[in-house]
């Protein structure tokens, strides 16, 4: 032992005694790792994560602003029964079909299958929407599968007719 290891070790007691008792700590480590630290790093992680959701919160109101959206499709004279017609709506990347059904329903839908995302045809034949990647078949009045790999049903596109013509009104992911 070197001869300052021996006098720290042979101290006389003092009224200070305490004070010996944390040589072995570090003041860096401390500061490094006390409850205002912590609380600084949480607050500073919250408000990051805060900041980070900004940009999911403007895609979910430009949803919100699609139902506000009206966007002409076709004339109605333009449109017999037994046929269909594809448009985009609410972008012009999301593609869809407007159908006017065997029996003169109008309904329309994203034609994007939900499975793999092919597109999806009318068939008049049979008053059915198919996707003919994967053989998946969607009932003409619900969007709903019937048949094949789809899961869930197309989103619907609300329709409105004024005028003699059929306006896309608004869309929903989850219907009846």
């Amino acid at each position: 032992m070197n001869e300052q290891g021996k006098q720290k070790r042979h101290r006389e007691e003092t009224e200070h005694d305490m004070m010996n008792l944390i040589e072995n700590l570090k003041r860096g480590d401390d500061v490094k790792y006390n409850r205002r630290a912590f609380i600084k790093s949480m607050t500073g992680a919250t408000v990051a994560l805060g900041l980070a959701t900004i940009p999911f919160q403007i895609v979910s109101a430009n949803k919100k602003a699609d139902k506000d959206a009206r966007v002409k499709i076709a004339e109605l004279a333009s449109l017999p029964k037994g046929s269909s017609v594809n448009f985009s709506y609410p972008t012009e990347g999301d593609t869809a079909i407007l159908v006017h059904t065997v029996e003169g329903e109008l309904v329309a839908y994203n034609n994007k299958c939900t499975h793999l995302q092919c597109p999806v045809f009318y068939e008049k034949e049979r008053d059915i929407l198919v996707c003919p990647c994967h053989r998946g078949f969607f009932n003409i009045k619900t969007g709903h599968p019937i048949e094949g790999p789809p899961q869930r049903e197309l989103p619907l596109i609300e329709l409105e007719v004024a005028g003699g013509a059929v306006y896309a009104v608004g869309r929903k992911y989850r219907h009846e």
